[in-house]
């Protein structure tokens, strides 16, 4: 597993997660976990500058978006 980061807001139905410095981003299509190593969502875009990216989660069915706010996620 490797971390994606930490959501930092919500827009448009998506988790927008802050990627931690030194590390590479997942790959779009990446299955996304939270702490509790419950499928939360997937990856759907990567952006931003490219030494701490920004990463579009959409989340599941039945994910709550703003509960995500402030929790690290982590990729498959």
């Amino acid at each position: 597993m490797r971390r994606v980061g930490t959501v930092v807001r919500t827009a448009g139905g998506l988790a927008i997660a802050r990627a931690e410095a030194g590390e590479e981003p997942p790959r779009i299509g990446s299955a996304v976990v939270n702490e509790s190593l419950a499928t939360v969502g997937r990856v759907v875009d990567v952006f931003g500058p490219v030494d701490r990216p920004y990463v579009a989660v959409t989340p599941s069915d039945d994910i709550g978006l703003p509960v995500l706010v402030g929790g690290k996620l982590y990729a498959r």
